[in-house]
């Protein structure tokens, strides 16, 4: 079985004909309007592979509406609301300079640039209007914005993310 990547949640029935609503936890568009391969799975149970028709981002949200083969009615796509919208980990869109993958970061250590102190480590990315870095410091969880200001260095190869934090943002 292929390592799977979770790139979203459906979280309603859109109309009467089947689509859904997807919550994307995925920064490639691509995921939810191109067509092929995806894979569903609800909590506890084994991923079912299902074919992704197409999607498109609703105006204005952060959602996506998506059409799976084979779900044609409200009561179908309402069967599915909760689950996980899965792809290949090795189906990974090319990046640009300067951006990452979730699994990447995962795991990284998290050092003050200016002394090299270690903060924590990333347990998790979230989205939020901003990218959220969760890092696990000792007994507290620190949500640190993913932006240039405040995270500028991401040595993947080296193991670690180097912050440069506001004052205040560590104590929080």
């Amino acid at each position: 079985m292929h390592k799977l990547l979770v790139v979203g949640k459906v979280v309603a029935a859109q109309g009467l004909r089947g689509e859904l609503r997807v919550l994307p936890m995925s920064d490639f568009p691509e995921r939810f309007t191109r067509p092929g391969a995806r894979w569903l799975q609800q909590r506890g149970a084994e991923p079912r592979e299902v074919e992704l028709l197409g999607g498109r981002q609703l105006p204005g949200k952060e959602l996506f509406v998506v059409r799976l083969a084979g779900v044609d009615s409200r009561e179908a796509a309402e069967a599915l609301v909760g689950q996980e919208l899965l792809v290949q980990a090795g189906d990974r869109p090319r990046l640009a300079q300067g951006e990452f993958h979730l699994l990447d970061l995962v795991g990284l250590e998290v050092r003050l640039l200016a002394s090299g102190e270690v903060v924590g480590t990333v347990t998790d990315l979230i989205h939020a209007g901003n990218d959220l870095l969760a890092v696990a410091a000792g007994d507290r969880q620190l949500l640190i914005p993913f932006v240039s200001a405040i995270v500028p260095e991401v040595k993947l190869a080296e193991g670690w993310i180097g912050i440069t934090p506001p004052p205040g943002l560590l104590e929080l």
